[in-house]
């Protein structure tokens, strides 16, 4: 299993659904953060920000797997793309299940039609399923 990892709120929910499926089905489960490297950047720009703001998500996923009994193989990678690296990981690790946290804004809510790409490039390219996991109705600020 396979679950990508940001600040925001709804990722971390996914991260919690997906520890409790990975402890009902002994499975293993990765935690990716991609570090989003601009084109106008090389890869291995200085991105120290990022890079402390990634680790400290894994250390929290790390700690949340440990109260599910879930092992959390953590994963920082660069890519310039989110969709496109979510995809070579899940296609590299023979993943059987990509979860994903997106807004219900980004899901097809009248005020902006198109989710996001990264959202649209895993569902439609995605080798294996994938599971959405929204907001628990939680306001826009």
């Amino acid at each position: 299993m396979l679950v990508l990892l940001d600040s925001r709120p709804e990722s971390l929910d996914a991260f919690e659904i997906a520890c409790r499926l990975a402890a009902d089905d002994r499975a293993a489960l990765t935690a990716l953060v991609v570090v989003d490297v601009p084109t106008s950047l090389p890869l291995d720009a200085h991105m120290s920000r990022e890079e402390v703001e990634a680790r400290d998500l894994l250390e929290r996923a790390n700690a949340t797997g440990d109260s599910y009994g879930v092992k959390v193989q953590p994963r920082i990678v660069r890519a310039r793309g989110v969709g496109a690296e979510v995809l070579r990981t899940a296609r590299a690790d023979r993943a059987e299940l990509i979860v994903l946290g997106a807004p219900r804004r980004e899901l097809g809510a009248p005020r902006r039609r198109h989710p996001q790409p990264t959202l649209v490039d895993v569902l439609t390219q995605a080798p294996c399923r994938v599971m959405v996991v929204s907001d628990r109705g939680r306001q826009a600020a």
